[in-house]
């Protein structure tokens, strides 16, 4: 698995005079909280940061807490022994009504909480938690109670590596033992058998997740048919189309399909669960789509990609890298992506297929 990840040469500058001892002053703990509130590719990128800490401390008990409506994904993964949910979705609650829940945290009685997000909320949780030991990463415009969430900080900048890295990166300059980076994904037994009935005998195919959560991370419809209409006609795959179970999603759904002149294998609007879509992915010779959720859990299912981005300051933190993954990028636009003609799209699809 070492081989889907890319290594970056940025160098963590520790800010707090302990910080590069925090790993030995935590090797004995019984309990430890990793802590971030974002949603499902932030928490996939998390992930190969928890399996470090996983085998760094490998007798204490492992908790994570995430946004609650992506949980679910972390069932990837039963090394952790316990998920947590935060209500993000729509939008936070009140500092006010997370009393409660920060009551329980505090019943935890963790020993060590360490949080790689560096969000305003999620520090505020983790000064509250109740940890002797608390590490941090410094945001880059920290408020002026951030310092006094932690006991702990590592500084590595944002914006000039993958997500997965800096994070990686924090537990370099927290002291940790190195290791191999891997996500240590395991999809359960039932929802292999529940994915598979679904799809049925689909022999050789290809994922298409052709919507985002955003018109201007999307192509416009007509391209997008024309695209899969003609890859349809040269790949000799059969393609498998999944969307998210809201009606935006599924109408657009609706609305490609009308514009295909073939019939697709299989066309799940929403049907799907999380994880049973990881696992249609997990089973898939190529993962097509938009940057969404979805391209993260190709990746950490070790599925090659082929994704359609927008321009913008902070896309290498959300690029795939590898020879396993092929971009193209174009310009934001009310209209969907803009830029990006068909010829491209076809070349890196053929690109990517005479390798798999």
């Amino acid at each position: 698995m070492a081989r889907i990840f890319s290594f970056f040469t940025v160098n963590v500058v520790s800010d707090s005079p302990d910080a590069a001892h925090f790993y030995e002053k935590i090797r004995q703990a019984r309990k430890v909280l990793v802590l971030d509130l974002g949603f499902l590719g932030d928490t996939v990128q998390l992930i190969p940061a928890c399996r470090r800490i996983r085998q760094a401390l490998p007798e204490a008990e492992l908790h994570v807490m995430v946004a609650d409506h992506i949980k679910a994904v972390l069932r990837l993964t039963p090394w952790i022994d316990r998920v947590w949910g935060y209500p993000r979705f729509p939008k936070s609650e009140s500092l006010l009504k997370d009393l409660p829940r920060v009551k329980q945290l505090r019943r935890g009685k963790f020993d060590a909480v360490i949080n790689l997000n560096g969000s305003d909320r999620s520090s505020i949780l983790t000064a509250l938690s109740g940890a002797k030991h608390r590490l941090g990463r410094v945001p880059p415009k920290p408020a002026l109670f951030w310092k006094w969430c932690f006991t702990d900080w590592v500084y590595a900048p944002f914006g000039q590596m993958p997500v997965w890295q800096a994070r990686w990166n924090c537990l370099d300059g927290a002291g940790f033992p190195q290791a191999e980076p891997d996500f240590g994904a395991e999809i359960p037994a039932e929802v292999r058998a529940s994915a598979a009935e679904k799809l049925g005998e689909a022999g050789e195919y290809l994922h298409i997740s052709p919507f985002t959560t955003l018109d201007y991370k999307e192509l416009p419809i007509p391209q997008l048919a024309a695209f899969l209409n003609q890859l349809n006609a040269e790949s000799g795959r059969r393609l498998v189309i999944s969307c998210a179970p809201n009606e935006r999603e599924c109408g657009k759904l609706r609305e490609l399909r009308a514009a295909l002149n073939f019939e697709p294998w299989r066309v799940f609007d929403g049907s799907l669960s999380l994880l049973e879509v990881a696992a249609a992915i997990a089973g898939a010779q190529l993962h097509i789509g938009g940057d969404s959720g979805a391209m993260h859990l190709a990746v950490m299912m070790d599925t090659p990609t082929f994704t359609w981005f927008r321009r913008y300051d902070n896309l290498v933190e959300w690029m795939p890298t590898g020879e396993k993954h092929w971009q193209v990028i174009g310009e934001a636009s009310e209209q969907g992506l803009q830029g990006i003609t068909p010829e491209a799209m076809l070349e890196k699809a053929r690109e990517a297929l005479a390798v798999l």
